[in-house]
């Protein structure tokens, strides 16, 4: 969902003379292929946006090769600290600085709604701030 959203803001709303901005969603523990869910999906339809990615595990070449790192939670910065091997990289960071986001798998559909919301406020903001 954080890479619909994110892509959808991008393409409407520009970040000016940065260029292209390449973006891209991947979990710590993900397993490799799988649609989004329902829930998800219905999140996202409601904000007019189309999305038919499928999971993806990070790994270390994702993170390397990236210049922002966003994570849901403080457990997952950790984690991509012990992929990368790299625990003094400040290109990975919480989405929301001041909080870890909830995964709202197993919720009902207001938890992913409430949740697209808050990446839809946090999304541009952060990248607004980093890039």
């Amino acid at each position: 969902m954080a890479e619909a959203l994110a892509r959808h803001w991008l393409e409407n709303e520009p970040l000016g003379d940065i260029g292209e901005v390449f973006v891209a969603s991947a979990g710590v523990s993900a397993a490799e292929g799988f649609p989004p869910t329902q829930e998800s999906l219905i999140a996202l339809k409601d904000r007019g946006i189309h999305h038919d990615g499928l999971s993806k595990t990070l790994t270390t070449e994702m993170v390397k090769n990236a210049n922002l790192v966003f994570c849901m939670t403080a457990s997952h910065v950790a984690a991509t600290w012990i992929i990368t091997g790299d625990d003094n990289d400040d290109k990975i960071m919480r989405l929301d600085p001041n909080a870890d986001i909830e995964d709202p798998i197993g919720s009902d559909q207001s938890a992913y709604d409430a949740l697209a919301d808050q990446f839809m406020e946090l999304i541009p903001r952060r990248l607004k701030e980093k890039l």
